[in-house]
């Protein structure tokens, strides 16, 4: 299991409860559904990261404010990562096409992934 890094700073749930005034046991119910999933001391004590707190602020802002109940933050929680994902694969592509088009005397298409032939002009015949 994951643990938090000591510098990174981490806070025990009772000071997350109230600091974000929600019951402990909303906190552990949002754990067993797999919204936060915050780190273990060796004693097993949970330590909430800061990213773990901005993952709260998210749950609790579509539940509180907009309404959505747990299956549907799932659901956005998911949808996000996946956006966040395609996101960072999207980048990494630009950047590779960025630095093939950079490469000086290197012919475009010695590299290509599909060859590309010039069609052949073919005199057209009438019948």
């Amino acid at each position: 299991m994951p643990r938090a890094k000591k510098s990174q700073g981490a806070y025990v749930i009772s000071v997350v409860a109230e600091r974000y005034q929600v019951h402990p046991q909303t906190l552990r119910l949002y754990e067993r559904e797999g919204l936060l999933k915050p780190s273990r001391t060796d004693g097993n004590t949970r330590l909430y990261t800061e990213s773990d707190l901005e993952r709260l602020e998210l749950i609790l802002n579509l539940t509180r404010d907009l309404g959505v109940n747990l299956a549907g933050v799932e659901i956005i929680l998911n949808m996000r990562e996946r956006m966040g994902e395609m996101q960072r694969q999207m980048q990494a592509f630009v950047n590779f096409v960025r630095g093939e088009l950079a490469v000086p005397n290197v012919p475009h298409d010695s590299k290509a992934l599909v060859r590309f032939r010039q069609p052949v002009a073919r005199a057209i015949t009438r019948k």
